[in-house]
Formats: structure tokens, C-alpha cells, sequence
């Protein structure tokens, strides 16, 4: 499946090379998601809450109540994440309150799960240099993601896994790494993170492997269209239009 995203800063659609740089800015939020509106599901990010400078809460509900997203960006305590899916998020993505300095953060994840039931969780694993990055991908643990997938699964129905390494850079991303972790995990996976041309997006597909998709979409280097049809041919997804 092929996921869209709209990252938000500052009540803006933006998109930026490896967490920090502003790159570009896209349309309005509901202009990009009616732009959207052949993807099942999208992805949508509050890159301020995930930072810790504000958050962009009434366009993240916004197109929560109009669309089948999965949300991220700031979601450290339970009720964070419980409020988003009572928003009408359809699921959450959880980076950051998944883990500590020494590794995982398991009565959070406890408690999360007792809350709200591990399918609607997605873990994020984003990975520079090897290593999780937390905070807004401005702090490193000394963990790696092919070494906590597995004891995460109690926890998630599925799992984001960033290659920051290449985020927004538009150079291809490591297949190597996600075909590692796809073999660690029977979970659901979803690559992001420098992903560019169909041909990786296939090889993603042929792992049993989802692609997020943002840098290439706005940009114009990957034509919606193409995707949609590409999105079609790829097996089954699921019924909901995104758009409600």
C-alpha cells in the first residue's frame, strides 16, 4: 500500500530533509488531502508537537474527521493517543514515549495497550547511523531496530520504520535495511524515508513492505496518478475511501 503524508508545521503542509531543513511547502492541509483522495489511507505528522514547540491539533482532527489517517507527532502519554483515535485518527503512530535512554519504555507501552488495544499502535523505528533517533529525530539510543522489533510486537499492530539517513533527500533509500527488518517481524511494516522511484516502491511491495511517501510526491518526481493505479494493482486494501 501506498501512503501519502502531510506533515504540519506552523499550520502549514511542509516537507523536510532529514527533520530539520524546510524543503518546501505544499497546499492548504485539505487541499492536499483532496489531492489524496484515490489513497485509502494518509498519513499526517504534527512536526511541532513531534519538536516540542506547539502543535497543530485543530487541522490534525480536521483531517482525522474527514479522512483514514494515522496520526503521529508528540503522542507521549496515553491520553494523547486515546484522544487522537477519539478525533477519528484510525491509528496512532507512537515514536519517542516507545522507548528511554536504555531501551524500551514497556510501562508505558503497557498501559498504552490496557488503554486503547495494541491494533490501533504503530511504533515508530526511526533509524540514523543505525541507531533510534527520538525527540523530533534530535536525539540517538543506543538501540537498534532489527534488535527491538520483536520484543515490541506485543505492543503495536504494526510499526513506521524511518531510514532518516535519506529522509527528504530524494536519493533512494535502503532496501537492504527494510528487507532485514521485514524478516525480523510478521508484523505489518511501513518504509519511509528517501523512498523516490516506482522500482523501490515495487521491491517495498514485493516484501510485503508499505511505502510513505512524501519528498517524491511533492515534488512532482512521483506522478499521483501513476501511484494510484500502482496502489490499485498491488493487492487487496482496505475498503474505506479516505475520503469520508
Amino acid at each position: 500500500m501506498i501512503i501519502p503524508c502531510i506533515d504540519l508545521m506552523d499550520g502549514k503542509v511542509v516537507q523536510l530533509i532529514q527533520g530539520r531543513d524546510k524543503a518546501l511547502e505544499g497546499g492548504t492541509p485539505l487541499e492536499m488531502l483532496s489531492r489524496f483522495a484515490q489513497f485509502p489511507e494518509i498519513q499526517v505528522i504534527d512536526l511541532d508537537a513531534a519538536m516540542g514547540r506547539g502543535s497543530n491539533d485543530e487541522l490534525v482532527q480536521l483531517l482525522a474527521s474527514k479522512a483514514v489517517t494515522r496520526v503521529g507527532g508528540g503522542v507521549r502519554t496515553v491520553e494523547r493517543a486515546k484522544k487522537l483515535l477519539e478525533q477519528g485518527a484510525n491509528k496512532v503512530i507512537v515514536g519517542t514515549a516507545a522507548f528511554h535512554a536504555k531501551g524500551i519504555h514497556y510501562e508505558f507501552l503497557q498501559e498504552l495497550t490496557r488503554t486503547v488495544g495494541r491494533e490501533p499502535i504503530l511504533i515508530a523505528l526511526d533509524s540514523r547511523d543505525g541507531r533510534i533517533v527520538v525527540k523530533g529525530w534530535r536525539e540517538s539510543i543506543d538501540v537498534t531496530a532489527e534488535n527491538v522489533l520483536r520484543d515490541l510486537e506485543p505492543f503495536a499492530g504494526g510499526f513506521l520504520c524511518t531510514y532518516v539517513d535519506r529522509e527528504g533527500m530524494m536519493q533512494g533509500t535502503d532496501l537492504d535495511w527494510f528487507s532485514r527488518l521485514r524478516r525480523a517481524t510478521s508484523l505489518e511494516i511501513t518504509a519511509a524515508g528517501g523512498i523516490t522511484t516506482l522500482e523501490e516502491i515495487r521491491a517495498l511491495d514485493d516484501m510485503g513492505v508499505h511505502a510513505a511517501l512524501g519528498m517524491a510526491i511533492y515534488t512532482g518526481r512521483l506522478d499521483l496518478e501513476e501511484l494510484a493505479r500502482l496502489n490499485r494493482s498491488s493487492g487487496p486494501v482496505t475498503p474505506k475511501h479516505p475520503l469520508r
